[in-house]
């Protein structure tokens, strides 16, 4: 049984505690905020949990195996330093820093103190996004030429980071994932639009390293939820829809031929698209949160690199950000990337 004490009660807090509580080798045993009110609500839910206005309540608890952070982003490297201080194994929400920098600082601080440290990229435990990477490195989308994934809402508006920073470290970190890899350069637009100091939206190149372009656009300024990404491959072209009820992917036989045909008539072309079916796989409903609470556990057990969502996971996610962040700064100035 691995007792765990959550930071962060706000928004994915409380579902941090839902799932530690609901698995069977877990157990959220103190959570901590600084609004009374999340504080209360959550006792009224688990009465059996502790609550306490300051999180070193939980630093300094021996009984305490874990600590998942869920707190605003720029707190993140602070309290992900001094719970791996505490002695204390680490699952931290996305990003997990503001800087790659501090990323290597945390690394290295994890080795030392012989702790976990994992970072909530939730979408790599996505049953969806596992089935595409599986697409990939079995050929049958053959040749990937180009994907593209849209991330928009009308808010939830944030004061801490922007909507770059907010949203677009699931995409990111889903595109690393399938191409195994950071992209090699980046460039971005963002715009202003509701505050003068926060980006709303923004709408980002990242070419990878086999020179697969990706095209990544978040906002909060949208009429539509969508979370949607498409994959184009040289045999087969795959839709995951994240809210989509009858099946998160479409599965498109669809491609262009190249042909050697000679065409004497004007406008006719070399290149024919050919149009198949299209499969809607049955892909069976796991809660990824819940997945990746499972992962983190395990390997707490077990005492194993938890390579799948790792600090070299977020380095790269983060570089990236970083990156993106100075190419919109610059106006869409391209920024090259260097991997670690």
């Amino acid at each position: 049984m691995v007792s765990v004490g959550v930071i962060g009660c706000g928004h994915w807090g409380p579902n941090h505690i839902r799932i530690f509580n609901q698995l069977s080798n877990s157990e959220a045993v103190m959570c901590a905020d600084l609004d009374e009110g999340r504080l209360k609500s959550i006792k009224n839910l688990y009465p059996a949990i502790r609550i306490t206005g300051n999180y070193q309540d939980i630093l300094n608890d021996p009984a305490i195996d874990a600590v998942c952070i869920a707190s605003p982003t720029n707190t993140h490297y602070q309290l992900t330093q001094e719970a791996l201080n505490a002695g204390k194994h680490v699952l931290c929400e996305k990003p997990l820093t503001m800087t790659a920098e501090e990323c290597l600082q945390l690394e290295k601080l994890a080795k030392e103190k012989k702790k976990l440290l994992m970072v909530g990229h939730v979408f790599v435990f996505n049953r969806g996004i596992v089935r595409l990477k599986e697409y990939i490195e079995s050929g049958e989308l053959g040749r990937i030429q180009y994907a593209h994934s849209e991330r928009t809402n009308l808010g939830p508006f944030r004061y801490d980071v922007n909507a770059l920073w907010d949203l677009a470290p699931h995409d990111i970190s889903i595109f690393n994932y399938l191409f195994d890899n950071m992209p090699a350069n980046v460039s971005a637009r963002g715009q202003k639009i509701l505050s003068e100091t926060l980006e709303d939206l923004t709408f980002a190149s990242l070419e990878y390293p086999d020179k697969t372009l990706v095209n990544v656009h978040v906002s909060w300024l949208d009429p539509k939820k969508v979370r949607q990404i498409t994959i184009v491959g040289d045999k087969k072209m795959v839709v995951w829809d994240d809210l989509d009820n009858m099946g998160p992917i479409r599965l498109y036989d669809k491609y262009v031929e190249r042909t050697r045909r000679f065409y004497e008539s004007y406008g006719d072309f070399q290149l024919l698209s050919r149009e198949g079916s299209i499969t809607i796989p049955n892909i069976e409903f796991h809660e990824p949160l819940k997945e990746q609470a499972k992962y983190f556990l395990e390997h707490v057990e077990k005492n194993q690199h938890p390579e799948r969502a790792d600090v070299r996971k977020a380095y790269a996610v983060v570089k990236t950000l970083s990156a993106i962040q100075q190419s919109m700064n610059q106006k869409g100035a391209p920024v090259e990337l260097e991997s670690a």
